[in-house]
């Protein structure tokens, strides 16, 4: 058996309790942490917590070498562990289905997403929500400003009213920095502006999940200027705003009223 187990947002303590006593009756646990992390825990804080061993991979231990985790499950229980939701990556998709060519029989136990908290967080309506977006590094992509796809699907979100979930890239230590990086609300911001955005609403999101969320809505231009602290962070660029929307932005997330008035459908 193997069992994907999504560990929630912040901590050891975000995961839900069917994910809980799957960890804790497997004879191994398999993680990864290059798409996204627990930003309030460590692998040690996982371990303590719930009396596991956890072996750690990195992308290429999953993605091209695979088998000692298929191994683990065509042996006895294995679960393999990754922040927020587990199936939210392609990734994770492929190796359920490397699992079920192998007739290996798997399960999922979901965790609370990015996506989740970004809607819950800022007051805008999920269902109003278009097609989501990340936004890399600029040496990740080979240039030095915002990918035109990155622009077209927040245009093309904006014609339909939709709002943009924007993804912040996250590189693990790699031959150009030695240490992990996350990329900043603010800094996703000042590549929106540089790309002639800086008028545009943006609500800012830093670490959801977490016991102090932030939740910050302003001109991009403002919020590029702006600290929002550790890791992780989202950003938010709003489409047509419903009234209930738009005031909860004003009230809970400190838009200038005048600013948010302008996105009112």
């Amino acid at each position: 058996m193997l069992t994907f187990v999504g560990l929630g947002l912040w901590d050891e303590r975000s995961i839900t309790v069917e994910g809980r006593d799957a960890i804790r009756g497997a004879d191994r646990v398999f993680a990864e942490f290059y798409t996204s992390k627990l930003a309030g825990a460590t692998v040690d804080d996982l371990e303590a917590s719930h009396d596991i061993d956890v072996t750690v991979r990195d992308r290429e231990g999953v993605e091209r070498t695979p088998d000692p985790i298929l191994d683990a499950a065509a042996s006895g229980d294995a679960v393999f562990c990754t922040a927020g939701d587990t199936m939210v990556a392609t990734t994770h998709v492929d190796l359920r289905l490397r699992a079920h060519e192998r007739g290996i029989e798997t399960r999922v136990v979901h965790g609370t997403t990015a996506a989740a908290a970004a809607a819950s967080l800022t007051s805008l309506q999920n269902y109003r929500f278009g097609k989501a977006t990340t936004l890399p590094f600029p040496y990740a992509h080979g240039g030095d400003d915002v990918p035109g796809s990155v622009l077209d699907t927040v245009d093309a979100n904006r014609e339909r009213g939709l709002h943009t979930l924007c993804f912040l890239d996250i590189k693990v230590a790699h031959e150009l920095a030695a240490t992990d990086e996350y990329m900043t609300a603010s800094t996703a911001a000042g590549l929106l502006t540089d790309a002639g955005r800086e008028d545009d609403l943006g609500v800012a999101v830093a670490r959801a999940g977490s016991p102090s969320p932030v939740v910050a809505a302003d001109r991009l231009s403002a919020l590029a200027g702006r600290d929002f602290g550790d890791p992780l962070h989202l950003l938010v660029l709003p489409g047509d705003l419903h009234h209930v929307e738009r005031d909860a932005l004003v009230a809970l997330a400190d838009a200038p009223a005048a600013l948010a008035d302008e996105r009112l459908a």
